[in-house]
């Protein structure tokens, strides 16, 4: 049980200075490019969209598929 506290004490002091080593850098440099919250959502909305069409698209073809050999 020693074992398994100490290495769970390691993993938490790296994780904590970790941490801090990032807000310290956040602190020094606010603007750091970060993607923002709108940028994320105008890309998801992009995506779904597209594969939605593509999707509709797909349901169009095989359902038509016999129609269209002709064209």
């Amino acid at each position: 049980m020693n074992h398994l506290a100490a290495r769970t004490r390691r993993a938490v002091l790296a994780l904590t200075a970790r941490l801090h080593a990032g807000v310290t850098e956040a602190t020094r440099r606010p603007d750091r490019g970060d993607i923002s919250v709108t940028t994320v959502i105008i890309w998801v909305a992009a995506i779904t969209g597209a594969v939605l069409i593509a999707g509709t698209i797909g349901v169009v073809i095989a359902k038509y598929n016999g129609q269209l050999n002709g064209l």
